[in-house]
């Protein structure tokens, strides 16, 4: 059974895409003004079991599972790798609001959440008023910043970017020890509870969700760095108010600086810190995200 919230809805909402309609699972629960939260790689919407009922107290929250995760659906991804181009799956999120009844709204976003967050914020200015990210600097900026040190601590960005079937393969003959490898890293894999270690481990189970995964991170190293590359040669840049978070006892706190990377593609104010924490922010901290949360975006 998926990961649920007390008090929250759950629906699969249908958004049209260049690669057919694609069903976007996500819960909603609360009141006010309306609030997008997008989880990261290799997670789903679970992630915010503790963090979304306290914001829903003041927003209306919508928790969603991205594109290729959780319960939404898993296109089979294209050669261009664009099925899980960040636009793509950004234009899934702003269709999803939008058919919600959410013109505007706030979006907060962690890892690859945050990087389809940044992507949103960017091609939708107009919908999103403020936006928090959660443990990255800007993907162009990570590659074109990679070091010796980067790589070897982020080595499943330069894995899971080969070439079909080869990372699909290999984590599929024992996906429960590359999910305790992966996610083991700082506070170890006792912060997830079973429901949300059994949700993790069942799409890292799932041979087309663990394509899809490939795919955003594929997506990430070819046509989201053609997009960026172009967004900064046109001088498009971030025009709502960013705040930015980041664990000290991560590799982005080690190899980036995430507020100056940030403020290089914003035009409006970024604000941020490191906070005592790795990379699985709103598991590991959830009462400092959710007090974040309401001071920036309240």
């Amino acid at each position: 059974m998926a990961v649920t919230f007390p008090g929250f809805e759950q629906k699969q909402v249908t958004v049209s895409s260049d690669d057919g309609p694609v069903e976007i699972a996500c819960l909603v629960g609360g009141t006010g003004p309306a609030l997008l939260l997008l989880h990261g790689f290799p997670q789903t919407k679970a992630i915010w079991h503790q963090v979304a009922p306290e914001l829903a107290k003041s927003f209306t929250v919508v928790a969603a599972d991205l594109r290729g995760y959780g319960a939404s659906s898993k296109p089979h991804g294209k050669p261009d790798h664009s099925t899980y181009s960040k636009r793509s799956m950004a234009k899934d999120q702003h269709d999803l609001m939008n058919a919600l009844g959410h013109k505007h709204f706030y979006v907060l976003g962690h890892d690859r959440g945050a990087r389809v967050s940044h992507r949103l914020a960017i091609d939708f200015p107009h919908s999103v008023l403020k936006l928090m990210l959660l443990d990255i600097s800007p993907t162009l900026t990570m590659y074109d910043k990679t070091t010796m040190a980067f790589a070897r601590g982020y080595w499943h960005w330069f894995f899971l970017v080969q070439p079909e079937p080869v990372p699909e393969t290999m984590i599929g003959a024992n996906p429960e020890y590359w999910l305790k490898n992966h996610m083991g890293r700082h506070a170890g894999t006792g912060i997830f509870s079973p429901d949300r270690w059994s949700e993790y481990l069942a799409g890292a189970s799932n041979p087309q969700s663990m394509h899809a995964m490939c795919e955003d991170y594929r997506a990430a190293a070819t046509i989201d760095l053609i997009h960026d590359r172009a967004d900064r040669k046109d001088g498009r840049k971030l025009e709502m108010p960013v705040r930015v978070l980041w664990g000290e006892h991560g590799l982005v706190n080690q190899c980036f600086a995430p507020v100056d990377d940030w403020r290089e593609v914003s035009h409006a104010e970024v604000t941020g810190r490191a906070i005592a924490c790795g990379h699985y922010i709103p598991e590991e901290l959830p009462e400092l995200v959710i007090q974040e949360a309401i001071d920036f975006f309240r």
